[in-house]
């Protein structure tokens, strides 16, 4: 029995955000896996990267394939940044910077713990999101590369199979609200984790070379 389980925060547990009737990611990950597989949800809506040892606390003992999708809330409580004012550019760099740093030291502790358990893992990046003011979304995904430059090389460095979200939800209808995936959103996400876990190669794939 294969068992995939969903860890991180709304990018997977988007149930509360589709409209009604319409599936959210499990249901989605569930209906694209191969027969006789399965899918459990230990996402939870609003978790920040310490969270993650809390959900894998309760992983399934039968647990088969990790993936995560965790950082945008670990972002959105440092966007307070945005807004604060400076003196220099340069004073601008070290705050960012200084974010960069801890974000780093805290995903690279939960990762440590998630590569413990030795089982197949894919990470995700943190998707643009989709605010309705131009301005604010070019800052926010200027904001998020911070962010997804830590994700990015902990991946290739730990050799871990990388989902990144910035190119598969890149429409407006990707978005429930500007910041939680639709239904078609969903559904692209599950189509790549159904790639991935289950070694199809419908899609092309890019390579990293690390070393």
């Amino acid at each position: 029995m294969n068992h995939v389980v969903l860890l991180g925060d709304s990018v997977f547990d988007n149930g509360a955000y589709v409209r009604p009737g319409e599936p959210d990611v499990l249901a989605l990950v569930q209906a694209k896996l191969p027969k006789g597989w399965r899918a459990t949800m230990r996402a939870v809506d609003g978790a920040v990267t310490a969270g993650i040892e809390r959900q894998l606390a309760r992983l399934p003992e039968d647990a088969s394939h990790l993936i995560l999708s965790v950082g945008g809330n670990d972002a959105l409580g440092n966007s307070g940044i945005l807004r604060e004012s400076a003196r220099s550019v340069a004073e601008v760099m070290t705050r960012i910077a200084d974010v960069r740093d801890s974000f780093a030291l805290s995903y690279r502790k939960m990762l440590d713990l998630l590569v413990g358990y030795r089982l197949p893992t894919a990470l995700c990046t943190i998707y643009d999101a989709r605010f309705p003011d131009p301005q604010e979304q070019r800052q926010a995904v200027a904001a998020l590369s911070v962010f997804n430059d830590v994700i990015t090389r902990e991946a290739f460095s730990r050799r871990l199979a990388l989902i990144d979200l910035r190119l598969l939800c890149n429409e407006p209808d990707d978005y429930a609200n500007p910041i939680e995936p639709s239904a078609k959103g969903g559904d692209k996400i599950a189509s790549a984790i159904a790639q991935v876990v289950a070694g199809n190669t419908i899609f092309p794939r890019s390579q990293v070379y690390a070393e």
